[in-house]
């Protein structure tokens, strides 16, 4: 039997928290049973399962390809508030992205650490101009109905979206921008498709399939939207609370795909070409230090030492200096600041003038 000619490249474990339900063993099993030759993996916003998966895939057969589903500012990522569109208030879009390579890696650790650290805003977001600064080792989708483009196509803004497009492909390139098509009986989506195959055809790009995968079996959709309702704290009883398609978001076979897909047989194939592109070795028992290069005059010691020797000053107010191998301690402005100092009687806090010489070993 031939291995399937389709790769999931859109997929959320356990760690895509409170919304996606694939546990990272049953999920590995079950693609090594359906002889799947890769598998990606792309939670939202996070790649707190990235390593773990990275392990079980390896070690159910199955090559892993590491991705994350990025949050992106509609403007800058420092901007907290919402931008008025077409779509309504708009807070962040999605954006899916996959690790081709080590640089690729380095990349995606970056945005995604960033996007914590200087976009969060309700979730962890990056913006264009990170994303221009590390597209390098990536590949990029244009992403399910929540991300820029196709909700530019729901909204019938055709020619914003062509810009978009344009502007992703000069970023990655035609060989690292890959047009999304997904199909999970949502009418949405078969609009988006329509256009997306023209913009193909008008961009030099190819489509990939994708089935936004939340969990493992067909069987497991009563489990996720039990999930769901805990993430967005509702019941199921609720009739307007946020709902996924019943029974599409599980991990279909190659076959279901190709079916779904059978007037587009080539976006299922292009899975295999994007599988093919990310090639990531991460290697485990070494260590991996960081390379610092310190500013010029200094070697990597003799700054440490002068960092060193700027910070008494700040917390303790000791005046000191680095001189190659010795510290020369020229005084002191306020004793009291020492965590050992105990006033004697009679004294009084000052400026000691005593100099001291301590050799660094």
């Amino acid at each position: 039997m031939s291995a399937p000619e389709f790769v999931h490249l859109h997929l959320h474990t356990e760690f895509s928290l409170l919304d996606g339900a694939c546990r990272l063993d049953k999920l590995v099993e079950r693609a090594a049973e359906l002889k799947m030759p890769a598998l990606a993996i792309t939670d939202h916003g996070a790649m707190f399962g990235a390593i773990d998966f990275y392990r079980a895939a390896k070690g159910a057969g199955v090559k892993p390809i590491i991705g994350c589903e990025c949050y992106v500012a509609p403007g800058s990522r420092k901007e907290r508030k919402a931008i008025q569109n077409a779509s309504g208030r708009e807070l962040y879009q999605h954006l899916g992205l996959l690790v081709a390579d080590g640089q690729g890696y380095k990349n995606l650790v970056k945005l995604v650490t960033r996007a914590h650290l200087d976009g969060y805003y309700y979730k962890p977001r990056i913006d264009k101009e990170l994303l221009a600064q590390h597209a390098g080792g990536l590949i990029a989708m244009s992403g399910c109905l929540a991300s820029e483009v196709p909700s530019l196509l729901m909204h019938d803004q055709i020619e914003k979206a062509r810009e978009v497009i344009d502007w992703f492909k000069q970023v990655f390139g035609p060989d690292r921008y890959y047009l999304e098509m997904q199909n999970h009986g949502i009418p949405e989506q078969a609009k988006v498709n329509r256009y997306l195959l023209q913009f193909a055809k008008e961009f030099g790009l190819k489509t990939i399939a994708t089935n936004d995968v939340h969990y493992i079996e067909k069987s497991h959709s009563f489990a996720h939207d039990c999930l769901v309702c805990l993430g967005t704290q509702t019941t199921i009883n609720d009739p307007k609370r946020m709902m996924y398609q019943r029974e599409q978001f599980y991990l279909r076979t190659a076959e279901e795909m190709a079916a779904l897909f059978h007037e587009v047989p080539e976006a299922v194939k292009n899975t295999l070409e994007v599988a093919e592109k990310c090639n990531l070795t991460i290697k485990f028992g070494e260590l991996h230090y960081p390379v610092f290069e310190p500013p010029e005059t200094f070697t990597r010691e003799g700054y440490l030492r002068h960092m060193l020797a700027d910070g008494l000053n700040r917390r303790y107010t000791l005046r000191v200096k680095a001189v190659g191998n010795e510290w020369i301690v020229e005084g002191i402005d306020d004793p009291t600041r020492l965590p050992t100092y105990v006033a004697e009687s009679g004294q009084s806090p000052g400026v000691s003038s005593q100099l001291s010489v301590v050799r660094c070993p």
